[in-house]
């Protein structure tokens, strides 16, 4: 068992299903138009409500096309937080995100704070997708180039035609006879000569 002092990046990796869940923005600019794209690029139906006293027009115009986002120009009020489930912040004014921080603590809601990693619960990390196959990427708030440039290494490297071998193991593994063991043992030996093959093709 591996000591827990060798452990550098003590996040836990889980992925949130946005859709069914209330979430609060604060802030109206680039990065709160940022924070969103990132949201709604990967659950698109996410009710995501915005509060802020100015809203660019960039973020107007993509707002269009995402009926469950409501944008609330006027300064935040601690009644906002109510009934929310995540809250992320995204202004230019760090006193006001550390006193809504210490709020949500307070109610137990989830938060992520625009560039202040120790204030954040969570980060939103880089995101690899391609098809069902979905992969996150932390740096535990480090670098988030680095992630950047990682997910555009993975981007490369992982074959065009993965969703089509997702479908496929997913076939397979439904016709497989056996225990619990024995399904785990065929699926091994299958995506194990699927990687080799890949790892050919890239070298």
């Amino acid at each position: 068992m591996q000591n827990s002092k060798e452990i550098k990046n003590r996040l836990f990796p889980v992925f949130l299903k946005l859709e069914e869940l209330d979430v609060l923005l604060v802030g109206g600019g680039n990065v709160g138009l940022e924070k969103l794209s990132a949201m709604l690029n990967n659950s698109p139906d996410t009710k995501v409500t915005m509060v802020a006293d100015m809203f660019r027009d960039e973020l107007r115009e993509y707002v269009k096309d995402y009926p469950n986002v409501k944008l609330i120009e006027r300064k935040f009020e601690f009644n906002d937080l109510n009934n929310r489930d995540l809250v992320i912040l995204s202004t230019d004014n760090p006193d006001l995100h550390a006193s809504i921080k210490r709020v949500t603590t307070e109610r137990h809601i989830l938060c992520n704070v625009a560039d202040t990693p120790h204030l954040c619960d969570f980060y939103l990390g880089s995101i690899v997708q391609k098809g069902d196959l979905k992969i996150g990427i932390s740096t535990n708030g480090k670098s988030p180039t680095m992630a950047k440039r990682m997910r555009e290494f993975l981007d490369d490297i992982i074959p065009e035609n993965i969703q089509q071998l997702l479908e496929n193991l997913r076939e397979i593994r439904k016709s497989i006879k056996g225990d619990f063991q024995e399904k785990i043992r065929i699926m091994n030996e299958v995506t194990e000569g699927m990687v080799k093959g890949n790892k050919s093709d890239v070298n």
